[in-house]
């Protein structure tokens, strides 16, 4: 393809109605993103915009969102300061992340050797450690009660919906009379649950429950909206960075005004797994996610579980 060809599409396009979808105004955000040098993108930014609504303020809150996910040093730029300030105040979703990729995020669109979807047992325990049966996590199990939080389940979930994947995820929270300790936090421990995803026959594959990161949940969440269902839409960066941290937030029970690093640092004490299971619920087609995390006090669990399909 040619340096011509590359070069996306001019914003003016958005005064064409078709082109004011949301998809479609995320897509040319990212391509001009990766199309367009700073001081090219520069005079999108040179008028500050009467309100955060409209495919033309979209556009370049989703910009900023795309830039910073790259490591672009837009701040030096009066210009984008002063929109991104603009959005802050006018209560765009998009102004409240970071401005520059967090360590956390390294993983956000990698593509490297080794770091693709997991999609078999044997995949998941070559890469992950497998935490061993405990009759005490068993025990935990069976006393654990459920706290039911609609609000916080679609927030949980909310990178697979929005990411248009064909099946309703499943999130739960549980709390505990006792603390559990890490080492007894396992399927164990999980498949005493009254959880959908892991009830009824259990095929060849079994239930295996490996030892995680927070890193790593995140960016499940981020890939799950970034790429979109099989039959869905890619959000692309920005709101699937937005989606990313809202789900982490509600997993760990987090206010929304919780500062990011604090949140980072919150994560790291939790005990995460990543699970599969070789039920009816989920489909093992075309992508599969189990994930699970017990916070510090070992009081409190959320298991997030999403699978799709193209049938």
């Amino acid at each position: 393809m040619s340096d011509d060809q590359m070069i996306p599409a001019d914003p003016a396009e958005l005064r064409k109605p078709a082109e004011c979808r949301p998809e479609r105004v995320r897509e040319l955000a990212a391509e001009l993103a990766a199309g367009r040098r700073l001081p090219e993108l520069e005079p999108l930014f040179a008028a500050l915009p009467h309100s955060a609504t409209g495919p033309e303020a979209e556009l370049r809150a989703c910009v900023l969102g795309e830039l910073s996910l790259r490591g672009v040093p837009w701040r030096q730029r009066p210009a984008l300061v002063a929109y991104a300030e603009r959005l802050r105040e006018a209560g765009h979703p998009l102004a409240r992340l970071p401005e520059t990729r967090l360590d956390v995020e390294h993983r956000f669109g990698a593509r490297a050797r080794g770091a693709g979807p997991v999609r078999s047992a044997g995949r998941l325990r070559a890469r992950f450690p497998e935490v061993p049966d405990s009759e005490r996590g068993a025990a935990a199990g069976r006393a654990a009660r459920e706290a039911p939080d609609a609000a916080r389940s679609r927030a949980a979930a909310g990178a697979f919906t929005a990411g248009g994947w064909a099946c309703a995820p499943e999130a739960r929270f549980f709390t505990l009379a006792q603390p559990l300790a890490a080492d007894d936090f396992g399927m164990s421990f999980l498949k005493e649950l009254p959880l959908d995803c892991l009830a009824g026959e259990v095929g060849p594959g079994g239930l295996p429950a490996c030892v995680t990161a927070a890193d790593d949940a995140l960016n499940e969440l981020y890939s799950a909206a970034a790429v979109g269902g099989v039959n869905g839409h890619p959000l692309h960066g920005a709101y699937a960075r937005l989606h990313a941290w809202q789900g982490l937030y509600a997993l760990l029970d987090l206010p929304a005004e919780t500062p990011f690093l604090e949140a980072v640092r919150y994560a790291a004490g939790c005990r995460w797994l990543r699970f599969m299971a070789f039920t009816r619920w989920f489909r093992h087609d075309t992508a599969d996610v189990g994930l699970a995390v017990l916070d510090p006090s070992g009081t409190r669990v959320s298991v997030l579980a999403a699978t799709d399909t193209d049938d």
